[in-house]
């Protein structure tokens, strides 16, 4: 079973979603920040080398909650060295465990499979026109959604491991 985090953090994660998403529009550099600042990871230039990452370059590929999601859980459970085999095993369990539970809740890892469900279709969001009529659809409080479940995953996870 899960280990929540309190539903103060929850709330507060919440309200950092709501913020940073509404200012960058980017699931993977949000999910992230999001993380980083609650349990206070270093990000060197993670936060930098996100940006292309929503959808992988908006191609609907594996979304980019789940991304900025994985890339914290890495910062906190990921090998030091190359060389660290059981590090890396290691590493494993809670990012598949993400997968799993984000899987679970929105049927799929993959922002165009998660477009498709929240929206009733599939966009080119490098196409501006399927852009406005994404963002018309309600793309900022769907997108949103979606960044709070990756996040609050993510935060039991790290809860759960510490």
């Amino acid at each position: 079973m899960a280990i929540q985090p309190s539903r103060e953090v929850l709330d507060e994660l919440d309200e950092k979603v709501a913020k940073y998403l509404a200012i960058s529009m980017n699931c993977a550099q949000t999910s992230f920040i999001v993380l980083k600042e609650q349990f206070n990871l270093d990000d060197g230039a993670i936060l930098k080398a996100l940006t292309p990452f929503p959808g992988i370059a908006l191609r609907g590929e594996t979304c980019g909650a789940v991304i900025g999601s994985m890339m914290a859980l890495g910062l906190l459970y990921g090998r030091e060295t190359l060389d660290d085999q059981q590090g890396f095993l290691a590493s494993l369990s809670p990012a598949r465990t993400f997968c799993y539970r984000f899987e679970k809740e929105l049927g799929s890892t993959m922002c165009g499979d998660i477009l498709e469900a929240k929206f009733g279709k599939r966009y080119n969001l490098a196409d501006p026109a399927q852009v406005a009529e994404w963002q018309g659809a309600g793309a900022l409080d769907k997108c949103m959604a979606v960044v709070k479940i990756a996040v609050r995953i993510a935060a039991e996870i790290i809860t759960e491991k510490k």
